[in-house]
This record gives structure tokens, sequence and C-alpha cells, in this order.
């Protein structure tokens, strides 16, 4: 997944990390204590790491968010592609709602040579004039494998420009544009700031709340973002927990971006790395956090504030 890739700003508005803060205050419940320990095991992670690395995590339960380096900007590499994805079931289900010249999920493409770019891993195997796949299928090239020609082809059947309107109306109104993967090494876009803190846990948040799509695009969309791929937040978790997730990889830089359906009390995960100076150090690092996160989550699914476990019967 080494890819020449697009670049968007992960810049978070304020950072409940890194403050000096009282081991407990006035009013803290039991789940406040556990959250400022999830915060403290986090920040070591980030401390230990030998490169830059920024943090957010989103309850989607109650809305409580808690940042890393929020000052930080940070390029997202293949992560973009969730916004790729969002915009093309967005796209099949206003067509199905009557819509015209939108981009369906079972309109054909034929495969053209001329549309592959470096890390087409797919693509690059298909029969020129021969095989046809339709956008659906090209998804499920960008999200198992990151494969860039599925991608460049996605973003011109859905316009560019749509897939930074997603994120403008989520409330980032400054944004790098969607540029395409191509065989320069330098990266097609520029790193633009986020003027709100709503960004990649806040798409998710919309996605996860059905307030971009239908409940069946939702479902759908999920669980393609779910297939099983090469990634990190899911890596140290147990194998039946279900993450709906995408990462990304550029020389020095880590970064996965995701839902994790932890029982009963399901977040919204993104972590980013940069000057990365063992990689493989860095996809650990993610999965670490990953991992603090989901063992939160999980105990907070089945306990009561205070920390009592509680009845099954009162587990949702």
């Amino acid at each position: 997944m080494r890819l020449p890739a697009l670049v968007v700003a992960l810049v978070l508005a304020t950072n409940a990390f890194g403050q000096p803060k009282p081991e407990s205050t006035p009013g803290d419940t039991g789940s406040d204590l556990l959250r400022k320990k999830l915060e403290t095991r986090i920040r070591d992670i980030a401390d230990k790491f030998d490169g830059v690395m920024g943090v957010a995590i989103l309850d989607l339960t109650d809305g409580r968010i808690f940042w890393l380096n929020a000052d930080r900007v940070f390029p997202t590499a293949s992560s973009i592609k969730i916004a790729v994805l969002v915009e093309l079931y967005r796209q099949d289900q206003e067509t199905r709602s009557g819509a015209k010249g939108k981009a369906r999920l079972d309109d054909t493409y034929t495969f053209d040579p001329k549309d592959l770019v470096e890390d087409s891993r797919i693509m690059a195997g298909l029969t020129a004039g021969v095989t046809h796949v339709t956008n659906r299928d090209l998804a499920q090239f960008m999200v198992a494998v990151s494969d860039n020609a599925a991608a460049n082809i996605l973003i011109d059947r859905v316009g560019k420009d749509n897939v930074m309107r997603r994120f403008a109306l989520l409330g980032s109104r400054k944004q790098c544009c969607a540029g395409k993967w191509s065989t320069s090494p330098q990266l097609v876009a520029a790193m633009k700031t986020l003027r709100h803190r709503r960004k990649w846990v806040r798409l998710l948040e919309a996605i996860y709340k059905g307030k971009v799509l239908n409940n069946e695009a939702t479902a759908a969309l999920t669980k393609q973002l779910s297939t099983l791929k090469q990634s990190y937040i899911p890596r140290l978790l147990p194998e039946n927990v279900q993450v709906a997730n995408k990462p990304g990889e550029l020389e020095a830089v880590r970064t996965d971006s995701g839902i994790v359906f932890a029982a009963n009390r399901p977040f919204a995960i993104c972590v980013m790395s940069a000057y990365d100076r063992d990689e493989r150090a860095a996809e650990r690092a993610i999965s670490e956090v990953a991992l603090e996160a989901y063992r939160y989550f999980e105990m907070r699914g089945k306990t009561s504030e205070y920390g009592r476990a509680l009845p099954q019967a009162e587990k949702r």
C-alpha cells in the first residue's frame, strides 16, 4: 500500500491529551476515572513511539471524544478512500430515488490498461477490453487491497468535488481538493487545515448513525468497509469484533480510521502517524492504541456508570 497519495489534514480543535490533570476531580464517576486511565495509556504509547501520532476516539453512545495532538497536521493516505466509498453509495441511493446522471453501484466498467497507476494490485491482472466489473467491484478492490486504479476510476465517476463536498457538509469548510493517485512520487494535493473539529471520526459517526445514507445503504457500506484486510486497528482485537475501517500507508506514514463495534459500546477511531522512523513500529503503535480503546469500550458496554456489571437484560 505504498501510495503517492492525496492528503487531507487532520487538525483537531482541542486537545484533551498532553495537559496536566489532577488524578480525579469532585463528581468523577467510576467511568470518568476509567476514561482518564485510557488517556494516560494512549499518551504513554504515543510518547514511546519514535515519530508523531495523532488520535481521535469518539464514543458513538454518548458523543464524548478523546484527542491527542490536536494542533498537528497529518497526511491521511488511503484512509481518504472512505470518503470515495461514501459518495458512491450516496449517488447510488439517489439514483434509486429517481435522480439522473449519478453513479450506480451496478454501473459497469471495461478494463483499459491506460487506467493503471502504481499499486493497482488487482486491476493490473485483468484482461484488457474483456474484463467487465461493476462500480461495486471497483469499490471492493479499493477497500480490500487499496487498489489505486480502482479508486481513480471511482473518483472520476462520482466526481472529486462531490467527495470533498461531503466533508464540507460535515463541517470541514477548508479541505484539500481530492486528487487522484498517479505514478508521480509527488503528492497530488496540498495540505490544508480543517476549520472545525468535525473530521474523520465525525464522518464515521455520520455513517454509523445513518446521517449520510438510508438504513439499507448504511448496512451495505458498513459490510463492505468491514472486509477483512491488512490493517492496524483490528490486528490485536478479538477475531469476532467487527471493524469497518480503511488503513493508509506512505513512506514514514501510517494511518487507520474506522468504526469498532465493541459490544453495546461502538466507537469511531482515527489514528495517524508521521515522521515514522520505523514503520512497523508505527503499525504496532496504532494497533496498541486501538486495543486500549477497545478494552475501555468493551468494559463500558457491560457495566454501569459506577462499574457494576449489568444484568444481561440491561445490555443493549
